[in-house]
């Protein structure tokens, strides 16, 4: 049952745009799932697979947290074809997707800035707190993203330091949301303000390679990790 914060979600987007940014978001998402499928060879089943869980995962997890089941995956036809037709155009179209990723890796950074609003304002209608609602909130946006690349048997690209920032400028969304929810302002500007915030920090880290940093003189008592050496018997 939703909690006595029920609302906020709704009084921020009618349903019908609420429904639409929800599946262009999702269609981004499916799009870079499917693509790191192509690039690990998996088969068609293996393509849709990963463009379900990297579109989906976030949302599920969210929902299954906060008690709303059936997910919304489940009840909406719409957002489980939409990944599987994000899959179906890679399958057919994968070496012209590749050549526009610039312009999928700024679809996602949009993705990411909308689905850190949303799943915190849906977290704090159901009842939660502000810390955790954002925590929900960063879920949403980033779960699909480490499920994909544990089923690609990666390591997930937001633990990793060699990577552009992707869950801070989500961190930064979802806080800003949490702030305005405890002040009494959130309002759809402010709602587009955050997201938008998350949006623009993403890709001024792709454009500038921003990283997180690693430990504190790290070098100095901890080696780097090493490939394994080749087997002399392999």
């Amino acid at each position: 049952m939703l909690g006595e914060n029920v609302g906020v979600l709704q009084q921020l987007f009618s349903p019908s745009v609420q429904h639409t940014l929800d599946l262009i978001g999702i269609f981004v998402f499916a799009i870079s799932g499917a693509l790191l499928a192509v690039r690990k060879n998996f088969d068609v089943f293996g393509i849709a697979m990963l463009a379900e869980v990297t579109a989906l995962g976030g949302g599920v997890f969210r929902d299954l947290v906060i008690g709303a089941v059936p997910p919304a995956a489940f009840t909406d036809l719409g957002y489980f074809l939409t990944p599987l037709l994000a899959a179906l155009l890679v399958v057919f179209l994968h070496p012209q997707v590749e050549r526009i990723q610039t312009g999928v890796n700024v679809f996602d950074a949009a993705g990411l800035g909308l689905f850190c609003v949303t799943g915190t304002t849906k977290a704090y209608d159901y009842g939660l707190n502000l810390t955790a609602s954002a925590a929900l909130g960063l879920a949403t946006a980033v779960g699909g993203g480490v499920l994909r690349d544990v089923l690609a048997n990666e390591v997930p690209s937001l633990l990793r330091w060699d990577r552009d920032l992707y869950a801070v400028p989500a961190i930064v969304g979802a806080t800003m949301v949490v702030l305005c929810i405890h002040y009494d302002v959130l309002t759809p500007l402010a709602s587009g303000v955050a997201a938008v915030t998350a949006f623009v920090l993403r890709l001024l880290a792709m454009r500038f390679h921003w990283r997180a940093p690693r430990a504190w003189n790290r070098r100095s008592t901890v080696r780097e990790e090493q490939s394994p050496a080749p087997s002399r018997h392999g």
